[in-house]
């Protein structure tokens, strides 16, 4: 298998069945040309029913996944990656609603060459309907190689196959690509599980409230703070590159918006102290960042260069307007504004001409976000709870997913299938946490967090 120079190299096991029979190399094979599909893909087969799965999910088989060789690396033995590894795709598939993995108790051991000749008459007394299986193994440059294949019990096939050459810091992600692999080819849906979460981690009392910039893998692996808490900071959102975040800060209690270098560490000013800003959230090209900013009484919509500038003016309405989102192809903008008596929804061109109110629901709506897909635009409704909704562009189909007591702040998944957000508890020593739920709504669960947290954004698939 090749191997490409980056920091998650990645090739499609185009090779023999034979090739990953023998314990001592991994399946030879070149990368796939671009847009070729991965073997068994668009033929037909088992399909998963992403609305009807929900309430029938699919029993699905992923036992361990052996290694080629027992090896000490820096992550841990190979050996036991390899049941990591599959427990760690077990837990995506089943947290996206779709799938029942296999019990351990239905599992069998799978043997190396084993993963190209599945174990037919076995796997259909599980009553199982798709298995997943792979193998592990250490390069001789300290890289690990991890094989993921997908195989139709019923039809006896195999419907996909991928391959991932990573450093050995990284082999969670290689775990997350074979779920996105399974999920992808299954469902017909993007990918979304090889990706991030900042969000603001949260101590101490409400009113003295220590907030923290923090990032996590979507599973809540992999966390570690951003900063100290030295000031308040507010409402993250990753850039479209990923590489940095554009966040509100109150340093010096001046606030101001800052882009931070997920590398490197540093952070710099776009807008200090020009007046009182809020919500912050680059452009589909990363060019510019949109925000609002409240001057001479009144909060409107302004956009700046990435880089820092002179703000542009886009709303000039007597009210507040904030809150916005540019649509997927950066077009259009989604935001909220009070300029009717009551907060609703509006969406506009990206220069600020043709605003229109599209929310006419009873109650009030704040925070909307448009879905990456474009098809859909998320908010929170205030009335009498906090709940998490979605409405088409236009203003139809509006439908809630979320019904407890203070549900707010969605983000999207980057296959716009699901959304994050956060949840409040009552009283002055209730707790902020992170949550997820689906288009259904049916499908909801928390997402764990070592402190409280609020202001999720969920960050595009990683490269």
């Amino acid at each position: 298998m090749p191997m490409f120079r980056s920091p998650f190299a990645l090739a499609l096991l185009l090779g023999t069945a034979a090739a990953a029979q023998q314990p001592a190399a991994a399946p030879q094979a070149p990368p796939a040309a671009a847009g070729q599909q991965p073997a068994g893909q668009g033929d037909g087969g088992l399909i998963v029913d992403v609305e009807g799965g929900i309430s029938a999910p699919t029993p699905i088989a992923i036992p361990v996944m052996p290694a080629a060789a027992v090896v000490n690396t820096r992550a841990g033995s190979t050996d036991a990656l390899g049941r990591q590894l599959s427990d760690i795709i077990a837990n995506d598939l089943r947290n996206s609603g779709l799938f029942t993995p296999l019990s351990p108790g239905q599992l069998k051991s799978v043997s190396f060459p084993e993963v190209t000749q599945p174990a037919y008459d076995h796997w259909r007394g599980t009553q199982a309907q798709a298995l997943v299986q792979g193998y592990i193994r250490a390069n001789g440059d300290g890289t690990l190689t991890v094989g993921c294949y997908l195989y139709d019990v019923s039809a006896q096939r195999e419907l996909a196959r991928q391959g991932f050459v990573v450093p050995p810091e990284d082999w969670r992600r290689a775990a997350h690509k074979c779920a996105d692999t399974v999920y992808s080819r299954l469902t017909g849906e993007g990918p979304y599980f090889d990706s991030r979460v900042v969000y603001v981690a949260e101590t101490g009392p409400k009113d003295k409230r220590i907030k923290r910039l923090a990032i996590m893998d979507q599973d809540g692996a992999n966390h570690r703070f951003l900063t100290y808490g030295q000031s308040i900071v507010l409402t993250p959102r990753f850039a479209p590159n990923q590489q940095s975040i554009v966040y509100m800060s109150y340093a010096g209690r001046i606030p101001s918006i800052y882009v931070y270098d997920i590398g490197s560490g540093r952070q710099r000013l776009v807008v200090q102290n020009v007046a009182t800003t809020f919500a912050p959230r680059f452009s589909p090209d990363g060019r510019n960042i949109l925000f609002s900013m409240a001057t001479g009484g009144n909060t409107d919509l302004y956009r700046v260069s990435s880089q820092g500038g002179t703000p542009t003016r886009l709303t000039t309405s007597p009210g507040i307007d904030t809150g916005g989102s540019y649509s997927p192809d950066g077009s259009r903008i989604v935001f909220e504004s009070d300029r009717s008596g009551g907060q609703q929804i509006y969406v506009m061109n990206a220069d600020g001409s043709n605003q229109q109110r599209i929310s006419f629901g009873g109650g009030r709506y704040a925070t909307p976000v448009w879905s990456p897909r474009g098809d859909l635009i998320a908010f929170t409704k205030l009335a009498g709870n906090f709940r998490i909704g979605t409405m088409s562009p236009s203003g139809g189909g509006e439908k809630l997913l979320t019904n407890d007591w203070s549900d707010e702040g969605p983000s999207w998944s980057p296959n716009g299938r699901a959304i994050t957000f956060y949840r409040s508890g009552r009283g002055s020593s209730g707790k902020a946490t992170l949550w997820m739920v689906d288009l259904t709504g049916v499908n909801e669960r928390r997402i764990p967090t070592p402190l409280d947290g609020s202001d999720p954004a969920w960050g595009p698939l990683r490269p």
